[in-house]
């Protein structure tokens, strides 16, 4: 059983990667997606998005990084994979399920679900760019509109030569609106020779158990569930190995939210800086009440030096 941080454009950035893998319990996590058009990106870019990549492709915590491409130019896509893979990337993986309108309008993302024969088309060429000791996964949806092509869809990647499948459970025009659709999860998995993880709507202990029981599978893949609950997949890998566990109190949490706090100042502009922390809290507060009495306190707040004070108890910055 694999437990895995999801790739959340605009949020699990490699300061939330790292604050979340030091909870314990994630096996492995991917980078915000990098778009892939028709040129060869720049080292820069690359180690820009995936830092982790200075330091053996993983968080401070050691947990495995995958660095995540999206495109439709399966060449373009294959010679820059090859790169990242000199840049030291473990595993190369990519993305056909993002529903972004901008992306889908540009031939990315979940679009590509329309389409298993440029699926399978991209995933051969990536793979045959990569180092053989380089996995090649990727991550779908169910498709764009309906379920249609959803077999084809896996059967086409895994033929392609991918080692992995991550399957979010929705289509694009469902979004992330619930339910997310777990028995085509068993489907998928029926009619492909690798390893399919479940992705979509876990946002607790209890969300796992029912994923894994109508799914079939036991990996999951967690995105805002994780950044609402920190330590869910710690709690998750404490039910399945049958050890006690005390979840993570608004006291235990605090401390994290300094640190990000602290590194938000560090890394974003100060016009910038109080949208990051309002945005964690906005999801914390599923989970903890006090998150929404911070944040109704720091709502109309956009002086960096403000919030320094409030968390930090000082206006020292770097």
């Amino acid at each position: 059983m694999e437990i895995a941080l999801a790739p959340m454009e605009g949020l699990a950035d490699a300061m939330m990667r790292d604050l979340l893998t030091r909870q314990g319990g994630i096996d492995w996590c991917v980078t915000e997606f990098i778009r892939i058009t028709d040129t060869l990106l720049p080292p820069s870019i690359i180690q820009r998005i995936a830092p982790e990549l200075k330091q053996g492709s993983a968080t401070a915590s050691g947990t495995q990084l995958r660095v995540q491409l999206l495109g439709s130019d399966p060449v373009c896509l294959a010679e820059n994979a090859a790169q990242v893979a000199q840049l030291g990337a473990s595993v190369v993986d990519l993305n056909f399920g993002c529903p972004a309108k901008t992306v889908n309008k540009s031939k990315g993302g979940a679009i590509l679900m329309k389409e298993p024969e440029r699926l399978f088309r991209i995933a051969e060429q990536v793979r045959v760019a990569l180092p053989k000791h380089t996995p090649l996964t990727a991550k779908m949806r169910l498709g764009y509109d309906n379920t249609d092509t959803a077999l084809d869809c896996a059967r086409a990647l895994a033929q392609g030569g991918i080692a992995q499948l991550v399957v979010h459970a929705r289509t694009k025009t469902d979004g992330y609106k619930p339910p997310a659709h777990w028995e085509w999860i068993a489907k998928i998995q029926d009619v492909v020779d690798v390893p399919v993880m479940a992705n979509g709507e876990v946002w607790s202990v209890a969300d796992w158990l029912r994923c894994r029981e109508v799914s079939g599978v036991q990996s999951v893949m967690i995105g805002r569930g994780l950044v609402t609950q920190p330590d869910l997949a710690r709690q998750i890998q404490a039910l399945q190995r049958g050890e006690s566990y005390q979840p993570l109190t608004w006291e235990g949490l605090m401390p994290l939210i300094q640190e990000f706090w602290q590194r938000v100042r560090i890394n974003v502009t100060p016009r910038q800086a109080p949208g990051r922390l309002k945005q964690w809290l906005a999801l914390l507060m599923r989970n903890y009440p006090e998150a929404q009495q911070l944040f109704n306190q720091i709502r109309r707040e956009t002086d960096a030096n403000v919030l320094d004070v409030l968390l930090l108890g000082n206006t020292a910055q770097t």
